[in-house]
């Protein structure tokens, strides 16, 4: 059966993540998958499809509680939610609800194969999860699209980018990142920092390979502090200077890397407030956005997203989004600010 085997592995999910969370779906309490089953068959069935009582279940129970609900649902059912769901939803909705039937490691692994699966690449999503995520998050990403699509993430990245683009997001797909130390090494601090502007600003031309190994190697909190070291070498700070220095996917690549390494949270706020820029929102963006991040750290992002615009993030969705998809989303976001 799909859905058991979709499942299987999956209970690795929250192990070895030492970032904390800031999630705005949490486990309901009270959780029934029995009751919220047999009313998941009940909208499926009804006439036209009841969207809003999907919405209300599945928005408002974390990915271990929908995946209760899918077993008991095929227990009553003796069918697949995940495919009644699809045959009985369309266009954002569907892409919304079908996404939280992943894990995050899922979603971000069906993201990251979509993204190079077929004619071209969709740059843009590639640089957003490989570069935004922690090594524990792509380590585990990594396992999981081996499971879902029997490859290997490295060779699938590496047969579709070219170039420093495709070393830099290697060497973070093969997280080699130092995990944080207590102990705080002013001496590498300096060396990296200097390491850094004589590999760039410095000189002519930019020694890429440089720039890679450290941003991919070394610990965040250490790295915080070399950017801050940076900037008594070099003129330009770091996100300056990796314009001046590179273009392209490369430098959307160090930018995203160096915005997440000094604020994850505002670098969230910031793509969804760009993809809610004008009248109708970019979906896709604002989708893999709140979906990937309502069980880790959207709460967070809101706050950001209210510091950057002067504008909640429920209140911006609303008027840049529509009908169910609308309604969705403002359930996932946890409330208005």
């Amino acid at each position: 059966m799909a859905l058991v085997s979709e499942f299987l592995g999956q209970l690795s999910l929250s192990m070895g993540s030492s970032e904390p969370k800031y999630p705005t779906v949490v486990p309901a309490s009270n959780f029934d998958p029995d009751k919220d089953a047999a009313r998941i068959e009940t909208a499926i069935k009804t006439k036209g499809v009841d969207e809003a009582t999907i919405i209300d279940v599945l928005t408002k129970r974390t990915y271990f509680q929908r995946r209760e609900i899918a077993f008991a649902y095929e227990r009553r059912a003796k069918k697949d939610m995940i495919t009644a769901l699809k045959s009985a939803l369309s266009g954002s909705l569907e892409t919304v609800i079908l996404g939280l039937m992943k894990s995050t490691a899922q979603y971000d692994a069906t993201e990251i194969r979509g993204s190079i699966k077929g004619l071209g690449t969709d740059e843009e999503t590639l640089i957003e999860i490989v570069c935004s995520r922690s090594s524990s998050e792509l380590a585990e990403i990594k396992t999981v699209y081996k499971e879902l699509f029997k490859k290997d993430l490295e060779k699938d990245v590496a047969g579709d980018t070219s170039g420093d683009f495709a070393k830099l997001l290697l060497a973070l797909v093969q997280t080699k990142r130092a995990e944080p130390s207590s102990v705080v090494d002013y001496e590498k601090i300096d060396e990296d920092a200097r390491a850094l502007y004589d590999a760039g600003v410095k000189r002519k031309g930019t020694d890429v390979a440089t720039w890679t190994s450290i941003m991919s190697e070394r610990s965040v909190p250490h790295l915080q502090k070399v950017f801050n070291r940076y900037k008594s070498y070099s003129p330009y700070d770091m996100q300056e200077s990796i314009r001046k220095e590179v273009k392209g996917d490369l430098e959307k690549s160090f930018l995203t890397l160096v915005d997440c390494f000094e604020n994850k949270q505002l670098y969230f706020a910031s793509k969804l407030a760009e993809a809610m820029k004008s009248k109708s929102a970019k979906e896709k963006v604002v989708t893999r956005i709140v979906v990937s991040r309502c069980e880790v750290d959207l709460m967070k992002i809101r706050a950001e997203f209210k510091s950057l615009t002067g504008k909640s993030l429920y209140q911006t969705i609303s008027e840049h989004t529509k009908g169910d998809y609308q309604k969705a989303l403002l359930s996932l976001c946890g409330g208005d600010d």
